[in-house]
């Protein structure tokens, strides 16, 4: 599918929200190759908890080697039968994988028009796929660009319930070397998300 919003008419605040929840996405769906690495060496932050999580990313990135990420990403989310963490909103929220949240989500997905890709196994509520729909949903990438609004409504229902206690449990995790920095990364950003939906009045 193709994106058919004008993202010139976004305003510079969406459009890097929208680019942080894919980053995350990206980063959480499979261990970054060296392109990946690259373009997250360039990043800058500041001295906020979200800035200190990029810039520890950034630098991270610009000494570890593929083949290193690959064995930490395996070790966190794959593993000998299961990883450290299962990154699945079911299992956070219930206990077991494939549970109501996953019903729910699909639900929601069906109304905003999103569907599971045919090459994309896993079930939609695992954390890369819902920092994806983010991100879709912000700058309108299959339609209109979402209300906020509904943003808040999506967030509310599918993110704000797990998502911090899943990057908290990903800075602790024992594996976690590049992926405890994106941990700090998400968490601050989903309190800063958390906190602006609730200020939103949306």
């Amino acid at each position: 599918m193709t994106a058919t919003a004008d993202l010139t008419a976004l305003p510079d605040e969406d459009r890097l929200r929208a680019d942080l929840y894919n980053f995350l996405g990206v980063l959480l769906a499979s261990p970054p190759d060296q392109g990946i690495l690259d373009q997250t060496a360039q990043l800058q932050g500041d001295d906020t908890e979200l800035g200190q999580g990029i810039r520890a990313m950034a630098r991270i990135a610009r000494s570890i080697r593929p083949q290193a990420i690959t064995r930490e990403f395996n070790a966190l989310f794959i593993g000998l039968g299961r990883g450290e963490l299962l990154p699945y909103a079911s299992y956070y929220l219930t206990g077991f994988l494939n549970e109501k949240p996953l019903a729910q989500l699909r639900r929601d997905m069906s109304r905003q028009g999103l569907a599971r890709s045919d090459t994309v196994f896993e079930p939609e509520d695992n954390i890369a796929s819902l920092m994806e729909m983010m991100g879709a949903m912000i700058v309108g990438r299959f339609g209109p660009p979402v209300s906020l609004a509904e943003q808040k409504t999506f967030f509310n229902r599918h993110i704000a319930p797990w998502a911090s206690h899943f990057f908290a449990d990903l800075e602790a995790a024992e594996h976690s070397v590049f992926y405890a920095a994106v941990g700090t990364t998400g968490r601050a950003f989903m309190d800063i998300e958390g906190e602006a939906f609730r200020l939103s009045g949306a």
